[in-house]
């Protein structure tokens, strides 16, 4: 069974979406908002959520932040 990943577009920064981190980079504790869900254009999304936004594969961590897990090409 494979996980399904949401296509979405770019972040609009005038809309809510939690932090992006790169898969690999620390991050900082205070910058996080421990939500427990993560918001993408103003769109809950529960964690475990993958997003594919242009070619970048999101996924939804723990604490409501989401991380870069590489590029995909849309189908």
């Amino acid at each position: 069974m494979t996980t399904p990943v949401t296509l979405v577009g770019a972040p609009d920064p005038e809309l809510k979406t939690s932090p992006i981190f790169d898969e690999y980079a620390e991050m900082s504790l205070d910058q996080e908002l421990e939500t427990g869900a993560c918001y993408f254009n103003n769109t809950v999304y529960p964690v475990g959520q993958y997003l594919l936004s242009g070619s970048e594969l999101l996924h939804c961590e723990q604490r409501g932040v989401w991380v870069r897990k590489g590029e995909m090409r849309p189908e």
